[in-house]
């Protein structure tokens, strides 16, 4: 499976371009792509290679769908580091009311019974 990012083209030159992935500009290869580019357009990059242009409305849409879902994900790390935090608590507790000065006494009850 291959992995294609959406960025907005900032500027060419030659067969490269400087591209704007949500604040974060690179270069990338134009060198795959026959269709004409310009200062604005979007294009799909895979491997620092542009391989496809996008509509304005495409690119946009696109990056919108990568917003929600990094912040989907995140949301589910979130809720994860939660319900975490809240097991080891539980273990915790578990493994102190295990080693219990009630429960060592108890023991040692028990063990002066059996002889």
């Amino acid at each position: 499976m291959c992995l294609a990012a959406p960025a907005k083209v900032i500027s060419i030159s030659d067969n490269e371009a400087v591209v704007d992935y949500n604040g974060v500009r690179t270069t990338t290869r134009l060198d795959t792509l026959t269709e004409p580019l310009a200062p604005g357009d979007y294009v799909l990059i895979h491997t620092g290679f542009a391989i496809r242009r996008l509509s304005a409305r495409d690119g946009e849409e696109t990056l919108k769908l990568f917003d929600e879902l990094a912040e989907s994900l995140s949301d589910s790390a979130s809720s994860s580091d939660e319900a975490n935090s809240i097991q080891k608590a539980e273990l915790s507790s578990l493994e102190n009311a295990a080693h219990s000065p009630a429960q060592d006494t108890a023991e040692t009850a028990d063990n002066r019974d059996s002889e």
